[in-house]
């Protein structure tokens, strides 16, 4: 038997259909008046179909759409938003159109990424990094950057958390059907289906191609779950992470290398490439392999423009976040590219490894070795990313690594309540258009004014809302285990929206340490069930499916939660996603992060939670060694290290039952004669003036353009469209040949007289330079601090200049300025120096004084 399928659209009345169109665009995500819009179509079914309008609009009944068609009120709403809408998407004024000049004008970034969570009806998300994808896509648009996303499109959806009796995590997968998802078929000329093809392991493997409007881009999403394609290539996009080694492998190769082929079939030109995260760095190599082919470059040629047009984000300090894999497997999936781009298969694995010992294939490592343009996601982070891979780059000081720090943010109007929009729009701007063009429209200086009273009773019904929700999904969870009545009223009585109430909620990785609150379960009795003070957690996330570690941290949390001891003052929320993670943030009263430092690269919901008054208690990790001060929330201990595990749990698990008994309690609970808590919020009202402009997507999709898209889209211009590639690859080629006749020495450095602070230190260096000529190098004179005689701590180089010749040698002089009193230290380096060179430490051409 054959079974045919054919797709049906929800037959709307013709003065709604403008709905259509309001329901496939992500827009909708982020505007509160498009969401309650569709909330009145329906609430139940606006729910059931986890906030997935075009889901909704082809299940609600033809009888209620019909009511809608003659009910005056819905028309006229459906007809402001879909005027706010189009104005939003005709908007010219963005803050791209006001920056770039006229050498952006054809710019186009191509964002690659495993996962993006834009919202609970497309379901493609896991974690923190689809979060900041998300995030990511939503500020490009607002700010007009144009940005297309490029992802997988997986048939089961984000997985579902289901504890057991025993309370442990099951998982369960929901199959997608995205015919009644905001996605739609890419279309190629002649009407069919667009699709392109890759080869893996001998097999030719279809790819279907699928787009996602996101506001003003989109994004562009990769199915290999097509008919025509073998059970095991159809299972590629199957599942988020899912999989064995070999199915990872196979993503990882469709999402970069099919990738690019897609944006090439649909006629895109990115003159950008940004390759967030290492899993679809194997899309450097086809941009690679196509230019060698289009342009007829060499292998060198077009690895220079690659390098120079592409730019990569590191998320993780943890190594097993960074992805490996097997020198064979590598071999049996990417050996026929290798033959394509000219290459050994040895030559192939060098890149990817982090020093000629390694035994496996790092695709951060081959991010780092093929983008100019490198960054970790916060400032901690970056010093932490330059440490894990100072290899890379042995002979520059850590300082020096070309891994920049720009910190993560949010996207606030996604992640604010209703609530807290209309009070931002009725005291940060005074008309409607705060938070709704982007945090950049809020005069944040204007939290002093706002009403204690308006601030606090807005965060009272946000707080409520949260103990509602609470409530209904343990009474869900009670009835599916099959309690009895009584369990039931039990579980709608848990929380109580008097207390202080602090959340946690993220992915349950043994490193972000969920159990730390409970490690004494003494003091936390002491502080959970004060009769003074009642403090109550609200706890949520989900482990890997494979990490049993994280799974027994679930497990323990679940089972404080039954113990009667603690009177439900601790609640454990079953199968945490966006829409939990929205009510959390928007409704606790403390964020609670508890990560061991440094592993905690940014960390972004405590970012959601400040934007919503939500103060912070958090260890000095991530972005909160940013954004922390007395006066906008907590630091757990400070930035000392430990002798040992042990020490360290519990110095921090201490700290943090004192914080809560002597200083976070009694402010909390310190009430004026009028009721109010003012000292709190007071905190609150810094925390989100300091916070919220900073910690922001806007802002950081405005560094990436500042400090990688528009240097990156300059350079794709000058090398490929204005031909100085092959120039460039030429002089490459000569300092490759050169590089190891270079040599300096300095010139019998002997102060004659007493140095004072303030005077310059003549310096003199000889240097030979084989066939360079003294244009093609930067003699530089790096003065600081050595610890040791060999590694420079800290410092900065001064170019030298060119005295004279002597022989084969040229003499370059310079100054050392006596800064500081003390010792100084001091060394000459040369490095090439070209005008086309965008970034002077790639690839690792440095040499240092001998003598």
């Amino acid at each position: 038997m054959k079974i045919r399928s054919f797709n049906v659209m929800p037959n709307l009345p013709e003065n709604l259909k403008a709905l259509e169109e309001l329901s496939t665009n992500m827009w909708f995500t982020w505007n509160w008046d498009a969401i309650m819009m569709f909330v009145g179509i329906d609430e139940d079914l606006w729910h059931r179909s986890h906030r997935n309008p075009k889901w909704m609009l082809g299940t609600v009944s033809p009888e209620r759409l019909d009511a809608l068609s003659r009910d005056g009120a819905f028309l006229g709403r459906v007809q402001e938003i879909k005027n706010k809408y189009e104005a939003y998407m005709r908007y010219q004024d963005t803050w791209f159109n006001k920056t770039h000049d006229q050498q952006e004008n054809d710019m186009l970034v191509a964002y690659f990424s495993m996962e993006y969570g834009i919202g609970e009806g497309l379901p493609i998300y896991s974690g923190g990094l689809g979060m900041l994808s998300g995030d990511h896509l939503k500020s490009a648009s607002d700010l007009g950057v144009p940005l297309v996303g490029v992802g997988l499109l997986y048939r089961k959806g984000y997985v579902q958390q289901v504890l057991n009796r025993d309370n442990w995590q099951v998982e369960r997968y929901p199959e997608n059907d995205w015919y009644n998802m905001p996605v739609e078929i890419v279309k190629a000329a002649g009407g069919g289906p667009l699709r392109i093809e890759v080869q893996l392991d001998g097999e030719t493997v279809k790819v279907g191609i699928w787009k996602a409007p996101v506001g003003r881009n989109s994004l562009i999403l990769l199915d290999t779950n097509l008919p025509e394609n073998s059970p095991q290539s159809r299972a590629i996009t199957e599942q988020l992470y899912g999989g064995d080694r070999e199915n990872r492998i196979r993503q990882e190769i469709v999402l970069g290398v099919g990738g690019a082929r897609a944006l090439e079939a649909m006629g895109l030109k990115p003159t950008v490439y940004h390759v967030n995260e290492g899993h679809s760095a194997f899309l450097l190599f086809e941009r690679i392999r196509h230019l060698m082919a289009d342009r007829k470059l060499s292998f060198k040629e077009a690895r220079e423009a690659v390098w120079a047009s592409s730019a990569f984000t590191t998320h993780t300090p943890v190594m097993a976040g960074n992805e490996y894999f097997d020198f064979e497997l590598v071999r049996k999936y990417m050996e026929p590219y290798c033959r394509q781009m000219g290459l050994t298969m040895a030559e192939f694995l060098e890149i990817g490894k982090e020093e000629p010992t390694s035994m496996g294939f790092c695709m951060t490592v081959v991010a780092l070795r093929l983008c100019a343009f490198l960054n970790a996601v916060s400032l901690l982070h970056r010093d932490t990313s330059r440490d894990m891979w100072h290899k890379i780059w042995p002979q520059l000081p850590r300082y020096e690594i070309p891994i920049e720090g720009i910190t993560n943010g949010v996207h606030i109007s996604s992640w604010i309540s209703q609530e807290q929009q209309k009070l931002y729009r009725k005291y940060l701007s005074g008309d409607r258009q705060c938070v709704d063009n982007g945090p950049d429209s809020c005069d944040w200086s204007k939290m002093a004014e706002v009403d204690d009273r308006e601030l606090w009773e807005t965060h009272l019904i946000r707080k409520q809302k949260l103990v509602k929700l609470v409530r209904d999904r343990l009474k869900r969870q009670c009835q599916r285990m099959g309690s009895d009545h009584t369990v039931l009223e039990e579980a709608g009585q848990v929380l109580n929206p008097e207390y202080l109430t602090i959340g946690f909620a993220r992915r349950f990785a043994t490193y972000k340490r969920a159990t730390l609150f409970m490690r004494n379960i003494e003091r936390l009795l002491e502080v959970v069930t004060s009769e003074k003070l009642p403090v109550q957690f609200v706890v949520a996330g989900k482990a890997h499916q494979a990490d049993t570690h994280g799974k027994e941290y679930i497990k323990a949390v679940a089972r404080l939660s039954m113990d009667k001891r603690f009177k439900n003052r601790i609640i454990f929320v079953e199968d945490y996603n966006m829409n939990v993670a929205r009510y959390m943030v928007q409704g606790v009263d403390v964020w609670l992060n508890n990560p061991i430092r440094p592993l905690e690269a940014s960390g972004t919901s405590g970012m959601k939670a400040a934007a919503n008054g939500v103060l912070n208690l958090s260890v000095l990790d991530g972005w909160w060694a940013e954004g922390y001060s007395r006066d906008v929330g907590w630091s757990i201990g400070s930035t000392e290290t430990y002798n040992s595990e042990e020490e360290r749990d519990y110095v921090e698990s201490e700290a943090i039952y004192n914080l809560l008994q002597k200083v976070i309690a009694p402010l909390y609970y310190d009430r004026g004669p009028d009721g109010l808590p003012h000292n709190w919020i007071k905190m609150m009202k810094a925390s989100i003036r300091k916070l919220a402009p900073q910690f922001n997507t806007n802002r950081m999709v405005r560094e990436y353009y500042e400090k990688f898209y528009m240097p990156a889209h300059r350079a794709t211009k000058r090398l490929l469209d204005n031909g100085r590639l092959v120039e460039l690859a030429r002089w490459r080629k000569k300092v490759e040949n050169s590089w190891s006749r270079v040599r300096i020495v300095t010139d019998n450095f002997k102060p004659e007289m007493e140095i004072y602070s303030g005077t310059r230190v003549p310096i003199r260096a000889i240097v030979w330079l084989g066939d360079l000529a003294p244009e093609d190098v930067d003699v530089q004179l790096h003065v600081g601090s050595a610890g040791g005689e060999t590694a420079f701590t800290e410092g900065k180089s001064v170019s030298m200049t060119l005295d004279s010749k002597m022989g084969e040698a040229y003499i370059f002089k310079g100054e050392a300025e006596a800064f500081r009193s003390g010792r100084h230290d001091f060394a000459v380096r040369v490095i090439p120096r070209h005008p086309d060179l965008v970034n002077p430490f790639m690839p690792f051409f440095v040499r240092w004084n001998e003598e």
